[in-house]
């Protein structure tokens, strides 16, 4: 059995999560500044787009990171504020209206409740979210997250890497970049942004390792039955 916890309004840890730092800047922006502004293809216009690289800080797509591959940014160049936008709608925080994105009265609500607006992301980006639009391949993600969750809450515990995950869940090898992506996209990348799992990138000029592990976030809003084999953790 997976349980989630509601988080403190108040909890520090509620920090690591960039998902809620970028839905409480979008929409609490909403509300200083009125809608946003939406393209034929109704994606976020190139203004906001700016801001948002500017303001989120969000890890490995800062803007200079982001302005390193692209001269100027659209919502495609942006992979977390294409989530972002997507789930918003989905959980209704904000809507589509006549050219322009919206914030909602369940959105003005959450805004002033971080650690509901946390669990209401979470649930639209683990559970109700198509990540396959999001991924080279399409696959969709089978599976139970009950299984997902409890592996990585016993494997992250130390320390993870996406090819042990891919190994670990679909016996995948090293070729079979289908099953990292799929392990990437639609698992382990969504729990990071949601402050669950710290990923740190090893590798020059590009990153060839990512190690996963568990933040403070994790054990205050999981808990989990394989929570009573975890190994211990030596600290130095």
């Amino acid at each position: 059995m997976i349980e989630f916890v509601a988080p403190a309004h108040e909890d520090s840890a509620l920090a690591q999560s960039p998902l809620l730092r970028g839905a409480l800047l979008t929409l609490g922006y909403i509300v200083e500044h009125g809608p946003i502004g939406l393209t034929q293809s109704k994606a976020l216009k190139r203004y906001f787009v700016t801001w948002a690289a500017e303001t989120f800080d969000w890890p490995y797509y800062t803007a200079d990171d982001l302005y390193g591959v692209n001269k100027v940014l659209n919502e495609q160049d942006f992979p977390p504020l294409m989530v972002l936008h997507d789930l918003l709608v989905s959980a209704k925080l904000a809507q589509h209206r006549k050219g322009f994105l919206h914030i909602t009265k369940m959105g003005k609500d959450l805004l002033q409740h971080p650690g509901n607006l946390w669990i209401a992301l979470a649930h639209h980006i683990l559970f109700v979210l198509d990540h396959s639009r999001y991924t080279r391949y399409g696959d969709e993600l089978a599976g139970d997250w009950l299984l997902f969750l409890n592996i990585i809450n016993v494997e992250a515990h130390t320390g993870l890497t996406y090819e042990r995950f891919a190994e670990v869940l679909f016996g995948a090898g090293p070729e079979d970049h289908w099953a990292y992506a799929l392990a990437y996209i639609h698992i382990l990348r969504p729990l990071c942004w949601l402050g669950l799992l710290d990923e740190t990138r090893h590798g020059e000029p590009y990153p060839t390792e990512k190690l996963f592990t568990k933040t403070a976030l994790w054990p205050r809003v999981i808990q989990a039955e394989s929570d009573k084999v975890l190994p211990d953790v030596t600290r130095h």
